[in-house]
């Protein structure tokens, strides 16, 4: 049931934000012509690694040029990519992830290769679930790149703040249903506008 969820909500919303994805495509490419889409590479349900698809907010090949994870004043972010980021617009292509099978409207948000090297066999749980645009975690954790600041924002990061998205994730994923992701929904669409 919630994978034909998954595939009429996605598929609809495409549909509807389609002129969305016109004028921020323009704004990208207007900004200094390079590549539209930033193709992540992340760990999805049962281990798979995949790529999600973002709208480009960074420079490019800021991959190359720093830390897997954005942290404040991160230099490499665009002024375009600035507004796409607080908006969570960056995130719509994602809506192809979700109409391919590789995530779902409503799941943990997949982590970086890196990252998921690091879980304990307990956090490893995590991936026997789908993967999804938003999560309980990603509501609580919105503006995470302003917690992540100085020298030592990897070791808050493995420490705090990943340990702790987790368990939100996982305590969400262990009684989930379809009226549950509906919520989560609903306040992402919330909070795009807050």
């Amino acid at each position: 049931m919630k994978r034909v969820l998954d595939i009429i909500a996605s598929a609809i919303g495409l549909l509807i934000l389609s002129p969305v994805f016109i004028v921020v495509i323009y704004l990208i490419k207007q900004h200094d012509g390079g590549p539209i889409f930033y193709h992540a590479r992340r760990i999805g349900k049962g281990g798979q690694e995949f790529a999600v698809y973002k709208f480009r907010s960074m420079v490019v090949d800021a991959d190359r040029q720093g830390a897997a994870v954005t942290i404040s004043g991160d230099d490499r972010i665009t002024p375009i990519g600035k507004f796409l980021r607080d908006t969570k617009l960056d995130e719509l292509p994602q809506l192809l992830n979700v109409l391919k099978g590789e995530m779902s409207l409503v799941g943990p948000r997949p982590e970086d290769p890196r990252y998921v090297e690091k879980y304990t066999p307990q956090q490893r749980r995590i991936l026997d679930y789908p993967p999804g645009i938003t999560s309980a975690a990603s509501l609580t954790y919105r503006n995470e790149e302003s917690l992540l600041s100085g020298d030592d924002w990897e070791t808050q990061y493995l420490n705090q703040i990943m340990p702790d998205k987790l368990a939100i994730d996982l305590e969400y994923c262990d009684r989930a249903n379809i009226g549950q992701d509906l919520i989560l929904i609903l306040k992402t669409i919330f909070s795009m506008f807050a």
